[in-house]
């Protein structure tokens, strides 16, 4: 796996319920989620083919779960890739509704 870009921020994106990461301004991938209170359900993971093998999914998956610990959020995984990251990050079992 090569080094992720250094210009990678993610962001949410309540307009379009989604999690974004970006990479040098490009659109890089997505986390899709739907809301329900105070908890949100990652439904859906996806890094476009041209940035893939960089380690990104991680790093959008995390980035959003720290958001959400800063607002006081739960997550409920749907994604497998967030039901597996979740299970091999003990730092974020407490997010999990």
């Amino acid at each position: 796996m090569a080094t992720a870009p250094e210009n990678t921020v993610v962001v949410d994106n309540p307009a379009q319920n989604r999690f974004e990461i970006h990479v040098d301004g490009d659109l890089a991938g997505i986390e899709d989620y739907t809301t329900n209170g105070d908890v949100l359900s990652f439904n859906h993971t996806e890094i476009y083919p041209r940035f893939e093998g960089f380690g990104l999914a991680a790093i959008l998956v995390s980035g959003a779960l720290d958001q959400l610990r800063s607002r006081g959020l739960k997550v409920h995984p749907v994604c497998p890739y967030v039901v597996k990251f979740v299970g091999k990050h003990p730092e974020y079992q407490d997010l999990v509704s």
